[in-house]
């Protein structure tokens, strides 16, 4: 294979090993290290596959490095890989780099199938702390506008975020939503206070390529196992907004996300917000898939009334550093701010809120 398509991944691992020593899982960016240096194409159909991906392997394309640790993850979740697990949390202390690479290996023989499989898959990470930006989003749309929101998302996954209207906040010591929701999100909050008007969510629908049941058992490991194994508070949090799904009627749709978008777009919802938003989801999208999007969101803007309002939300990585940015666009009119940044874990939230007075 060309060096330079190795080199590609190799850079990624590293980059990604980057990234999780800054979002706080040492052992994830531990076992990135390892794969950087020590994958080989000669190590089976698994490292050679990685070795050769034909497609951008880094965090802002197809993310190969998270694929790899989801699906090694996954493994221990299931008790598939005994020699995996006796050097994953909470062992993995006690395992020298020579330990751990070592079971990696033995995984990476014994079920090369399962993990080519999650290979094939980008991670749905469902993130619920990223509600904690997305929802002073919605609270801004309530604030500028005064009406219920009907909600589309993009990329949903099991639709933790899709119920974010269901979750208590503390944002910089205010609270909002439902304050008796077992699911409690409190980001490291920077800037003015959160807009406090009352979120109204009249109805709501979600897609996903491939959207995770939270009533099925194997579906929520599958989540699970793209959850940073050394990242326990993250896995508790994502466990009861799954239980939290799995008790209501709402399930995401198993559909292409621009075309389930013109279909929501093509229905007015008079008297209501119409919201289509996404977190970390767009990146993953074909660039040919994104340009329709766009210009999918612009026609409908067009046809967007005062009755009738159009807005979209997106919490995206957009080259600009620290985080993502939480951007937000009104129609008509089509006025459009950053309102915020936010770790791409939802750690700490920096809010700008939309400033100015042009709105719908």
């Amino acid at each position: 294979m060309p060096d330079s398509l190795e080199s590609r991944v190799r850079d990624a691992f590293r980059a990604q090993a980057d990234a999780c020593r800054k979002l706080g899982s040492p052992f994830t960016a531990r076992l990135c290290d390892l794969a950087a240096r020590r994958l080989s194409a000669s190590g089976g159909a698994v490292a050679a596959r990685i070795l050769a991906w034909p497609g951008p392997p880094g965090p802002a394309g197809d993310s190969v490095p998270l694929r790899f640790a989801g699906a090694l993850h996954a493994l221990v979740l299931i008790g598939a890989c005994a020699e995996l697990a006796a050097v994953y949390p909470p062992h993995h202390a006690a395992a020298d780099d020579a330990a751990l690479w070592g079971a990696v290996r033995t995984a990476c023989r014994s079920r090369a199938a399962f993990i080519l499989e999650r290979l094939d898959s980008a991670p749905q990470t469902n993130e619920v702390r990223r509600s904690g930006a997305l929802y002073p989003g919605l609270a801004t749309l309530a604030q500028l506008l005064g009406r219920p929101l009907v909600l589309s998302e993009l990329g949903a996954s099991a639709g933790l975020n899709l119920q974010l209207d269901r979750y208590r906040y503390d944002l910089g010591g205010v609270a909002l939503g439902d304050h008796a929701s077992p699911v409690r999100i409190a980001p490291d909050w920077h800037g003015a206070p959160p807009p406090r008007a009352p979120v109204a969510v009249a109805a709501r629908a979600g897609c996903d390529l491939r959207p995770i049941d939270p009533c099925d058992e194997a579906e929520r490991l599958r989540l699970l196992s793209y959850v940073w194994a050394d990242q326990s508070e993250r896995l508790a949090l994502t466990r009861a907004a799954l239980d939290l799904a799995a008790a209501r009627p709402e399930r995401v749709a198993a559909r292409e996300a621009v075309d389930w978008l013109g279909e929501r777009l093509a229905r007015p919802f008079a008297g209501a917000v119409h919201t289509v938003f996404h977190s970390i989801a767009w990146q993953y999208f074909p660039a040919e898939r994104r340009r329709a999007g766009r210009d999918l969101l612009s026609r409908a803007g067009g046809r967007a009334t005062a009755e009738a309002p159009l807005a979209w939300l997106r919490l995206e990585h957009d080259g600009t550093h620290p985080g993502a940015g939480l951007r937000l666009t009104l129609w008509p009119g089509g006025a459009e701010r950053l309102i915020a940044r936010a770790d791409f874990h939802g750690r700490w939230v920096r809010w700008t809120g939309w400033r100015g007075r042009e709105c719908p």
